[in-house]
This record gives structure tokens, C-alpha cells and sequence, in this order.
């Protein structure tokens, strides 16, 4: 039931008045120098994605981006860049973006879209720099792999109904024609992430490339979309990409959303294997108990796939088990039944008798490497296995790694960022050594080597700037739990300086989320470091990488439990670094952060006694975005309920910021995208309306053309800039002497 707004605000009339501070500031300067971290230079920072080595594993591919403020405009590039001999990298620059791969030793495939005549080409480019020219029948195929074998290229693509990749133009043009601008639906996700769902839908499709007579490379005569008549779409929107399928020489695996159940409310997703031309119907990998199922993934023979699986349909952050499953055997078993962690990315040793994955452990995402057991005799979720077989064993211990690729001659690389730089390629020779040394051990194991990195992107740009590494604490928390929390120190802090900082709180979204060791051209710490203050992240209940249980404990306990941690966290890093300024504190938070921002609102109590906050697209009506957000299973789950149900109700009358709105009284900037379909602006509105009325000095500001995240480069220096200016206003000190760069509002 909607209640009128002053009952809500416990008011009628009478409005208190509270005026900003003399300090004020109308005109604002970003502090910036030559050795500072500002975001500006974080928004031009070179952006490199994870790298890709060729089939022999002597080169690796690398996308490059880098924004221009002069020209304004996301230069891309693609670095080749040599595994085992020192040469210098070689750049193709791509004016026009698109997406590069390998399509043999030394050709690289490059697909751009072409928006006036609505079709894409393949570019089959050789590093000797000669290029050949193939074309698609649409502009939107993304995701590619190619199986060098069978000589076929998989790709996706969005299809209408009909599933015909050739007549998408066509449809398109009857669509948009249609004589309306009416979008009906009879089923949920009628709008998904930032985009109100259309008449097309992905799936993944094949095409024959190899080469001819004269050694060019040539186009079959048919597009294969292997799903159709399925009912199967993959890649999983809206986040699915290369990840979700992998290539043999004869199948393609890939997983997909259970299509006979309502996509809103379930995560449920299958695990297929079909063939090239999808002529057969697709044979499941899975049990039918499971919930989400990511990364599937052959190994080298084609007679092994691996995937990770969760349990619970409708969670979408339960533990991530590792599955094997043996196609010649016909049997399926689970290997980290007992491991306390969420395996990630998965790959198979060349002779896949190891397996390499990485998940997070205490804020860092780390490298594993595990031994494959034979297959048992059965399927079983709970196979009799020794402990060697279901723990892995960390081959990295800091950073945020991504991307393993195995490679010949006893070799893998990944790709590892940190909080002090973007990604970088790493290599580990002498595979063979290190699993034999592991196998000698039943557990325990401690690798002695170091990886070599190969890259080194932003290294030039950054000297000079003391971009730190985060420096963990743990502390006591709710229930005695032990709770992790890191800071990163202030531009110009030094040992036993008596100086004073502002401390700032950051408060990570979810909430089954973590702050770690991995560098974000989002929330970065150092760029907050680098404007003066003394940052503090803390891991509270419900985040990441600490263990199941402790990720499982805030499901219906969103106000209770992690703002114990808070409190508690916040305290011991007031004492523990005295060089904080107690009485100069701010805090900020996004998504669920900004459910967090908006509850210590209503909790003076609390005693935290910031002088300002920011909350990024947070949850101002916990009711209301139980019927709002598109991805429903996540309420339901959070909330113990659809948000009429009982158990559901009575958690929202204890746990819902709008319920307390009466105690609102610190000044805070409100920030929201209108493309959040995860939390709808109104949120935002709602409590900026709510802060308005009461007097309490606020400032929205809404971007029009971003989603739950501002991605725009433009977009993301204006929040830099509108953070800072506000948290300055109120906790800031005068900077009219440095050298500054002003943003006009």
C-alpha cells in the first residue's frame, strides 16, 4: 500500500531547515600533479583486456584500448606480443573497434561491424600485415572461436524467430517498421540489465573457414544456427560472452538458461553438447538439480568437459563446485565437494591429468592447480575421493587473475591486475615439475616459483605516481566472526607524519561482492587515496572469497548483521590508524553499498558520525524493488519471499530504508543511471525527494545514458568530479594553491 509521503516522514508541516556549511564549495578543483593519480588519468589510463596465445603458445593477443580527452574519442588497438623471445610488441590499431582472434600460428581474425550497409566483415589479417576479406550477413556477431581442426568457425548472434542469420536484416527492417513504437510481452525480463527485450534472441552459430586452393581464406556456403528448434539461447544474457561455450574438434558444449522455466525467477542453467551443424538433437551434461552452470570447457582430447556448478536454483552467488564429466565413460562427478570456495575459470592440463582454475580467497583471486583423479564408476556429486583430489592448491597469492590458457611445452598463461595497475600477461614455464611435485604430496603443497610477466601496458604511465597496495587488517564482527577489511593511504602520507586525513568509507555492492586486489576503472581506491583520503573497505557479512556461510549469512538479513561488521570494522580502523580525522569522515556506496548508505541514514544510533555520503543507484524502497528489478530470483531470494508473502513482509517492515527516512539527516549526494533496470531510478528520486523535503542538504544527479554502472568516459569523469566536489564541501580543506584542473559543472 502507498502511504502518503509525510507519514512516511513522520512530518506534516513543519519542515526543519538545515544550511549547508560556510565552506561550501560552489567552484571546485580536482587536485591533480604530475605525481598524483587523478581520475583523469584513470579514464586514459591504456585499458588492456586478458591476453590470448596462438595454438603454438609463442605469441599473444591482446585488445588495447585508450580514451582521448583531446579528441575525445576510445582509440583501440590490438598487441601482438611474444612469448619466449624479446622483440618488441607489434600494434594494429583498430579504427573501427571490433573483435580480434586467432585463427591460426600467424593469422589473426578481425570482425567489424559496418552500421550504414548493416552487415560485418571478417578481416583475416597475417602478422606480416596482408589482410583478406570476408563478409557476414548481419553487423552483430561477436564471441568467436575457432576449431582449427574441422576448420569451423562458432560465433554468436541475435536471430528473430525464425532463427535465419541471412534474413536478420530483413526482419530487422520489418521491425522497425512496423508502424508503432509498442513493445508487449506475456512473459518477465521485459527488460533485462539496460535494454527492453526485442524480437531477437542469441544463439550460437557455424560457419566452414579454411583455406582454399590458392591459400586464401573462404567462407563455407551455409551459416549453421545450431540452437534452433531448441528452445536453447546462449550466450546467457546479459553478461554471457566466449565464456559460456567451448570447441572440440567435433562438439561444441555450451550452457543456457533451463528453457521450461520462467527466466525471471530461476537461474537454472543446462549444460549441452552438440555438433557443428546442430542436424542432431543436443545431448545434457547435467543432472537436472543444479542451479547456474558457467564455463564449460574441453580438454585437449575432446573426451573431457568441465564446468562449474552451483546447487540452489534462484541464488545466484551460492558455492561454485567444480564438475567433470567423461563423454566416453557417460559419467559425471563433482571434485570440490568439501573446498569452502567458488571456482571461476577452468582449464585442463595438455594431458588433463591436472586441472588450473582460479577463484577468490581472502580478496585475492588466485591461481589453483588440482590433480585429476580417474573417473569412479559412477556419477556421484560425492565421490570417494582423497583429499588431493577435491582442495586445490594456490599457485599466485595477490592480484585478480584471469584468462589460463595451457600452452605446449609445459607451459600456461593468465592475465593479473591489481589495485596498483591494469591487466598484464603472465607465463609459467615447467609445468611438468610442478605437477609432478604436487603429485608427490597429499596436500599442502607450496609452489616455489614466480611467474614472469610479459607484458607491462601502463607501467610508463604510472611512474611516479605511488599507486599503493592495499594493506589488510582483520577484526572481530558479528557472531565473532573474523572479518577482513583493508585501506589504502592518502597521497603524500608518510610514517610518523602527524598529519590528519580524511577517512573515507567504502561500502562494496552485491551483496555478494568483495573488495579486493583487482584494479577498477570504477570505484578505484587510489584515485580516492591520490584526492587526500584515508580509504577503508571492508569486507562485511554476505561478501565473497571468506567461505560459503559467510557469503550465505545477509540472505534476510540486509540491515542486521553486516552493519555489526561496519561499526565494528569502521571503530577498529579508527583506532588502529589514529592519522584519520574523526571528525572528517564520509562514506560512500553503490547497489548494494547504496542500500547501505541510505540504512545508516536511518541509524544515527549507529554512531558513525559522517559529515557527508554518496549513494550510487542504491535501494531506496526494498518493497517496491521486489516488483520493480528485473532479475526477480534475486528478491525472492534476498527477501525470503516474492515481496507479498509473509516472511517477505515482515523482513521489509525490519530491514527497508524507507521505513526510517524520518531519521535522515546527513547531507548526500544521490547519483543514478536511468538505463538501471536492476534498480530503477526512482530510487534515486525517491531519496533525493525524501531529502529535499526534510531540509537535509543534497544533490542528485542522474545520467541519463548509463545503466547500474557509468561506463562513458565523459560521464565518468563528471562523477569523479561530483563525488569529490561534495565530499569536499564538507570534509575538504583549502587546496586554492595546488596546481588543479577544473571540470566546469
Amino acid at each position: 500500500m502507498w502511504l502518503p509521503l509525510g507519514a512516511l516522514l513522520g512530518f506534516t508541516t513543519q519542515l526543519p531547515l538545515i544550511s549547508p556549511p560556510p565552506h561550501f564549495i560552489i567552484q571546485f578543483r580536482l587536485k591533480s600533479g604530475s605525481d598524483r593519480f587523478t581520475p583523469r588519468d584513470l579514464i586514459q589510463l591504456s585499458r588492456p583486456s586478458a591476453g590470448t596465445a596462438n595454438p603454438s603458445g609463442d605469441l599473444v593477443l591482446i585488445h588495447v584500448s585508450e580514451y582521448s580527452f583531446a579528441d575525445k574519442k576510445n582509440h583501440k588497438s590490438i598487441f601482438i606480443a611474444p612469448l619466449e623471445f624479446a622483440t618488441q610488441h607489434v600494434e594494429v590499431p583498430l579504427p573501427h573497434g571490433g573483435e580480434a582472434f586467432w585463427l591460426d600460428e600467424r593469422t589473426v581474425g578481425h570482425v567489424v561491424a559496418d552500421e550504414e550497409s548493416k552487415t560485418a566483415s571478417l578481416f583475416a589479417i597475417s602478422i606480416e600485415l596482408t589482410t583478406e576479406t570476408l563478409n557476414f550477413p548481419t553487423a552483430s556477431p561477436s564471441s568467436f572461436r575457432y576449431a582449427a581442426k574441422a576448420g569451423v568457425l562458432v560465433f554468436t548472434d541475435n536471430v528473430h524467430e525464425d532463427g535465419d542469420l541471412t534474413k536478420v536484416p530483413e526482419n530487422d527492417k520489418e521491425w522497425h517498421e512496423r508502424g508503432h513504437t509498442a513493445l508487449i510481452y506475456d512473459d518477465a525480463y521485459e527488460r533485462h540489465w539496460d535494454t527492453w527485450t526485442g524480437p531477437k534472441r542469441p544463439s550460437l552459430f557455424t560457419v566452414k573457414l579454411s583455406k582454399d586452393a590458392e591459400n586464401k581464406w573462404d567462407f563455407g556456403d551455409q551459416f549453421f544456427n545450431v540452437l534452433h528448434g531448441t528452445g536453447h539461447h546462449s550466450p546467457v544474457e546479459p553478461f554471457g560472452g566466449v565464456g559460456d561455450y567451448d570447441v572440440s574438434g567435433d562438439y561444441i558444449v555450451y550452457t543456457t538458461k533451463d528453457p521450461d522455466l520462467p527466466e525471471a525467477w530461476h537461474t537454472k542453467q543446462n549444460v549441452y553438447l552438440i555438433g557443428f551443424t546442430g542436424s542432431q538433437k543436443p545431448r545434457e551434461l547435467t543432472s537436472g538439480k543444479q542451479g547456474a552452470t558457467r564455463n564449460p570447457v574441453f580438454n585437449a582430447q575432446g573426451d573431457k568437459v568441465a564446468w562449474t556448478e552451483l546447487e540452489e536454483d534462484g541464488y545466484e552467488s551460492d558455492r561454485a563446485k567444480v564438475v567433470i564429466y567423461d563423454l566416453k565413460k557417460d559419467i559425471r562427478f563433482t571434485l570440490t565437494q568439501s573446498w569452502d570456495r567458488s571456482a571461476e575459470e577452468l582449464a585442463f592440463s595438455q594431458d588433463s591429468s591436472f586441472l588450473y582454475l582460479t577463484a577468490g580467497d581472502h580478496a585475492r583471486n588466485k591461481l589453483f592447480i588440482l590433480p585429476l583423479p580417474d573417473t569412479p564408476d559412477e556419477s556421484s556429486t560425492h565421490p570417494p575421493l582423497l583429499p588431493k583430489y577435491t582442495t586445490p592448491q594456490p599457485l599466485t597469492h595477490s592480484g585478480a587473475v584471469t584468462a589460463v590458457q595451457l600452452l605446449p611445452d609445459n607451459r600456461l598463461i593468465f592475465s593479473r591486475s591489481s589495485l596498483r595497475g591494469p591487466n598484464d600477461v603472465f607465463i609459467i614455464r615447467g609445468l611438468h615439475k610442478l605437477e609432478a611435485d604436487l603429485a608427490k604430496t597429499q596436500g599442502g603443497f607450496k609452489w616455489e616459483g614466480t611467474p614472469e610477466q610479459i607484458t607491462r601496458f601502463t607501467e610508463k604511465a604510472l611512474i611516479g605516481k605511488t599507486l599503493r597496495s592495499p594493506e589488510d587488517f582483520y577484526f572481530e564482527g558479528a557472531e565473532g566472526k573474523r572479518v577482513h577489511g583493508f585501506v589504502v593511504k592518502p597521497y603524500g602520507w608518510k610514517e610518523g607524519d602527524k598529519k590528519k586525513w580524511p577517512g573515507l568509507l567504502l561500502i562494496h555492492g552485491g551483496p555478494q561482492g568483495v573488495w579486493d586486489d583487482r584494479w577498477s576503472t570504477r570505484w578505484n581506491p587510489n584515485v580516492f587515496a591520490h584526492q587526500g583520503y584515508f580509504v577503508v573497505a571492508i569486507n562485511p557479512t554476505g561478501s565473497t572469497t571468506f567461505g560459503q556461510d559467510f557469503t550465505d549469512a545477509i540472505a534476510k538479513d540486509w540491515g542486521g548483521k553486516p552493519f555489526v561488521d561496519l561499526q565494528k570494522g569502521w571503530n577498529y580502523a579508527l583506532d588502529k590508524f589514529p592519522e584519520i580525522d574523526r571528525e572528517r569522515t564520509v562514506a560512500g556506496g553503490a547497489s548494494w553499498g547504496g542500500y547501505a548508505i541510505n540504512w545508516i541514514q536511518g541509524h544515527p544510533e549507529y554512531g558513525f558520525n559522517f559529515k557527508a555520503l554518496l549513494c550510487h543507484d542504491g535501494v531506496f524502497d526494498a518493497t517496491y524493488n521486489g516488483y520493480s528489478t528485473d532479475e526477480l530470483f534475486f528478491f525472492n531470494h534476498e527477501w525470503g519471499g516474492r515481496p507479498w508473502e509473509r516472511e517477505a513482509k515482515e523482513i521489509l517492515e525490519k530491514y527497508n530504508p524507507i521505513n526510517y527516512v524520518h531519521k535522515w539527516s546527513t547531507p548526500q549526494l544521490v547519483i543514478h543511471g536511468s538505463k538501471d533496470y536492476r534498480l530503477p531510478e526512482t530510487d534515486g528520486i525517491g531519496a533525493f525527494h525524501a531529502l529535499k523535503q526534510q531540509g537535509v542538504p543534497t544533490r542528485l544527479v542522474i545520467f541519463p545514458d548509463e545503466n547500474h554502472w557509468v561506463l562513458k568516459h565523459g560521464n565518468s569523469l563528471k562523477w569523479h568530479y561530483e563525488a569529490f566536489r561534495w565530499f569536499d564541501s564538507f570534509v575538504g580543506e583549502d587546496e586554492a594553491n595546488a596546481e588543479v584542473v577544473e571540470l566546469k559543472n
